[in-house]
């Protein structure tokens, strides 16, 4: 089953229960991938799915903080409760460990100095979309270049 078919289907369900802020939050998912296969002309694949969602909980944490500042708690709530619904998409987290060890394989593979990161991130990226905040793994990568 693809990640689109399976966010379909709980959309059903979440009909069915009348899960209001669940259902609010598939829908605009939904609609975001809905979206891109109408820009693109294309049917999106589980990646694609996995990006977008990686995009839509990105906006909500920037979302997080200009609600904090502005002391909206009830905004940030929601926001929150949205974060833990798409996260329930995405693909299973990696360890620290085991960000670690395909970074240590990444440098192995592509060279030492802070000129190889790009080269290393290149590396990383197709295999940590998803599985690992890119920024965090992106100052992990820094640091065992400037080492």
């Amino acid at each position: 089953m693809t990640l689109k078919a399976r966010i379909t289907d709980e959309m059903k369900d979440a009909m069915r229960a009348k899960a209001a802020a669940r259902l609010s939050t598939i829908r605009l998912l939904l609609a975001a991938i809905k979206q891109k296969e109408v820009d693109e002309r294309v049917d999106v694949s589980d990646a694609d799915v996995v990006a977008i969602i990686e995009r839509m909980i990105k906006q909500r944490r920037e979302s997080v903080t200009q609600f904090e500042a502005g002391k909206r708690p009830d905004l940030v709530a929601l926001e929150r409760a949205e974060i833990e619904i798409l996260q329930s998409y995405m693909p299973q987290a990696l360890s620290d460990a085991e960000v670690d060890a395909l970074i240590v394989t990444a440098v192995a593979q592509s060279g030492g100095g802070m000129a190889a990161m790009g080269k290393v991130m290149a590396v990383l990226k197709p295999q940590l979309a998803g599985r690992a905040d890119m920024g965090a793994v992106s100052a992990k990568v820094k640091a065992r270049l400037s080492a």
